[in-house]
Formats: C-alpha cells, structure tokens, sequence
C-alpha cells in the first residue's frame, strides 16, 4: 500500500533490508574493510620467516649477517608502515570522498591493495626486503581512506533504522580479516618459510572483487543531491535501495538538510575546526577515537601470548588459542550488528569502555600475582577474554556510527578526516610507546589504559546523546543547545 500524506507531507516508511542495500553492504565492508583488519594480523604469525628473509637478503648482498639492532629496526618499520600509511590515508579522504563521491573513493582505494598485494607476493623472488616495506605503506593507505569512507557510505545509503547495523559491518568486517589473517598464518597452513609470500599477496583478492561488482551499485544518494544536485539520480538510487517507488520522505528530509548547510558550503578541516554549530560534535568524535586506540585493545593483544603461556598453554597451541581469541571478537561484533538498534549506541559505548577498564585492572591485579597465587593465571585468561568482549561490544564498533550520524553532508568528509587522523595516530603511538610502558612500569601499564576507558566513558555520560533512529538533521538540532546555535531550515544557520 503506498504512503499516505498527513499535513501534506509524506508519511515516512520504515526502511527494510532490501537484496541491493545488503550486497551494496557486503560488497563494501568485504573489499575495504577485510583488508584493513587482514593487514593489521597477516605479518604477525609468519615475522620469524620474514625476518629470516631480510637477514638472508642482506647477507647475499653484503657477504655479512644482518647485525641483531639492525633487524629490529628494519622489521619495527615494517610493521609501523601500515599505520603511518593509514595516517596519510586519512588525510586524503575529504578531497577524494568530495571529488570522486563515496563509492567512486572506495573504487579508486582498490588501486592502494592491488599494487601492494603483487608488490609483497613477489617480494622473495625479487630479494627484496624494500618492497615489503614499501607495500605495507601503501596498504596502510588503503585501510586509512576505507576505515573511514565505508562508514561514511554505508550510513548514507541506509535507512535510519538499519543505519546503526549496516555501519557496524565494516567494523565485522575487520575481525574477519584479523580472524582470516591467524587462521591462514597457522604454521600447517601458510605461516610458514614457503607459504608467507603468498599470504600477504592474498590482500589483493577483495579489492579485486570489489572492483570487479561495486560499479553495479548505487552512489550514496546524499551525496548526489546535496553535493551534486542531481534528483533524477538520487530518486533512482534510492527506489533501488528501498525496493519501492515511493521515496518523497526521504526526498524531503535530503532537502531541508540541504537547506541549512547552503550558508556552509563544502567545508574544509580548517574551517570545521571553525564552526561553532560543530565544535561538540568535533570534540565528541575525537575523543571516542581517542578513546577507542589509546583504551590498550593492542596491548591486550601484545601481553595475550605471555599471559596464555604463563597459564600452562603449550608454545605450539597458543597459535589456536590465539585463533580462539579472534573467534571471540568476530562473534561480539555480530552480536553489536543485531542489538544496536534496539539497545541504542550510547548504551554499547557505555557498557563497553565500562568492561574494558575493569578488565584492565582485573588484569593488573592477576599479572602482578600469578608468580604467587596458583589459580591467577586463568583469571588473567578471563581478564583477556573480557576485555575482548568489551571492546567488541562498544568501542571497536560504535564510534564510526555515532560519527556518520553527528555530521550533517558537507561537514562529513572532514569531520571523517580528522577522526581517521586521530585514530592512526593514536595507533601508532600505542604501538610506539607500548613497549617502553611495559619495561618501564609492567603490568601497572593496564592502569593508565584503565584510566583513559574511565575518562572517556565519564565524557559519553555526560556529553555524546543517543542518536538511533534520528535523522542527520536531528542530531545536529539534538546538539544545537550545546553549541549555542539556532537552526533555521530555510536560511542556514543563525
């Protein structure tokens, strides 16, 4: 039955999840955001042959080994490339995602994986360590600019009652590649001396299909008629992506928000860092990424393997408990993509960085004495378990989605920029610093990362409001008050 008119507006359907929004999904969070999560697992089971690989390299070049200092620099580069290229791939997503559209970036990203894949799968018959390093740079970019514009898609071409879920698949995504990534590094499959080339060459195969299907997708309809101002397209975009003719509500609500941006224009960082209608929003965005790299996540996964061996685990099967632990995060990311519509954001995010700093102190308290209590080991197991659920549940998933809803069109590129910025830096500080904290201080390091959970779930308490179900517009009008700015529909803002 079609929609009726009440007040002589268009009485607004409930989205469902029709075969295009769900491929469009798919197709999306496996080319982009698998990739993202794969990368960030593959070099870790197979470094031992990696760096037998550099040291052998050199030698047949230089007629010396390699000295021990001289590895462990080059390999710590190794690993930070993909980091620091997901930093400067942040820094490319408002330029790219308002010139080429949200899914022309993601299509145009492909060429960041494909090179790279190639570059590191015949990198050993090459002999050369360089281009490894080099390829880990430029996949980084690729995970920058799709950790941030998938989000940015898909909560533009969704509903606002599946945009919470749909804007949690990349993040699902993720988890799988970081689970893909240690099943496939297990020592009887490919983390091995013969089979690491070709397992980071993989990389390549979801950007391949991305390539090859997303062009059969709509383009985000926002970004059609706010940016581009073309209707035709935008109406045919969105009776493909709703499965009905009849989208004059969603139409409409295009318009208005259309309306009070027109005083705004296309706005570049400098100038979001300027807008008083925005500065919550801005400071709310970085603070959950923040939140999200500095709560310890890495380091949780750094201390897992000292933690599973001192509990009794066999060196040889701590690669499957490993395995168990990646399980555990792909399984809390599915269980967010089904609850978070019915639960709400603000809850998850609450009751996640609530988890992760008590799991933190439960694990200092276990760390500090499993030399003496018998049974302590395990509870550091459990620490770890529930840290992972915790992050799983909030701060992994959330912030992305509660960043796509708390900007209006124009402002979204660059708001996305700066969060992706923030979340590379914190990355690669945690990464960098890490490792002195836990010389210097121990386990008594989980404490800060404690406090850090604790001060960003007091920050969403009192600051970052629920925004499921609610329009683009009305959480910018939800955030108005604090920002001490009026919305006026017809002429910007006052």
């Amino acid at each position: 039955m079609a929609d009726t008119e009440e007040w002589g507006k268009p009485v607004e359907r409930k989205g469902r999840l029709t075969v295009v929004l769900a491929l469009a999904t798919l197709i999306a969070a496996f080319g982009s955001s698998f990739q993202y999560g794969y990368n960030v697992s593959v070099v870790n089971s197979p470094s031992q042959f990696m760096q037998q690989f550099y040291n052998t390299t050199y030698t047949e070049r230089y007629h010396s080994p390699m000295e021990e200092n001289i590895l462990t620099l080059l390999w710590s580069i190794s690993v930070s490339m993909f980091p620091l290229g997901g930093f400067f791939g942040s820094l490319m997503v408002a330029p790219l995602a308002n010139k080429l559209g949200r899914k022309g970036t993601l299509l145009f990203n492909n060429i960041f994986s494909i090179v790279p894949a190639i570059m590191m799968g015949v990198s050993e018959i090459a002999k050369s360590y360089e281009i490894i390093i080099v390829a880990r740079f430029i996949v980084g970019i690729c995970a920058g600019l799709s950790s941030t514009v998938v989000p940015m898609y898909l909560g533009e071409i969704a509903p606002k009652n599946l945009r919470g879920a749909l804007c949690i698949v990349p993040e699902l995504f993720i988890t799988f590649g970081i689970l893909c990534a240690q099943v496939l590094g297990l020592r009887n499959i490919l983390g091995n001396s013969t089979g690491w080339t070709l397992m980071l060459g993989l990389t390549g195969i979801p950007a391949a299909i991305q390539l090859l299907l997303l062009p059969f997708f709509p383009e985000s309809p926002r970004y059609m008629l706010i940016q581009n101002g073309d209707e035709q397209k935008t109406t045919k975009a969105l009776q493909r992506l709703r499965g009905w003719d009849d989208v004059d509500s969603e139409l409409l609500e295009m318009r208005q928000e259309d309306q009070s941006e027109k005083a705004e224009g296309h706005l570049s960082v400098f100038s979001l860092l300027a807008q008083r209608s925005l500065r919550w929003q801005l400071i709310s965005i970085v603070v959950m990424m923040m939140g999200q790299q500095l709560s310890g996540v890495n380091a949780i996964y750094y201390y897992a393997d000292i933690i599973y061996s001192s509990a009794g685990v066999r060196e040889s099967d701590i690669q499957y408990v490993t395995v168990g632990t990646g399980a555990v995060n792909v399984f809390m990311s599915v269980i967010a993509v089904f609850i978070v519509e019915a639960s709400g954001r603000r809850l998850l995010l609450l009751c996640g960085f609530g988890i992760c700093c008590g799991a933190s102190v439960l694990l200092t308290v276990a760390l500090n004495l499993q030399e003496t209590v018998t049974w302590m080991p395990y509870v550091s197991i459990a620490s770890v378990i529930i840290y992972i659920i915790g992050h799983g549940m909030g701060p992994s998933p959330i912030p992305p989605v509660v960043g796509t809803e708390m900007f209006r069109q124009t402002a979204r590129p660059a708001a996305f920029m700066v969060a992706g910025s923030v979340h590379w830096l914190s990355n690669f500080v945690v990464g960098l610093i890490f490792p002195f904290l836990e010389v210097s201080l121990g386990p008594y390091s989980f404490i800060i990362f404690a406090v850090i959970c604790l001060v960003t779930l007091i920050y969403i308490w009192l600051v970052v409001p629920e925004t499921k179900e609610k329009t683009f517009l009305e959480v910018f009008q939800m955030f108005a008050k604090s920002n001490k700015v009026e919305l006026n529909l017809g002429d910007g803002l006052l």
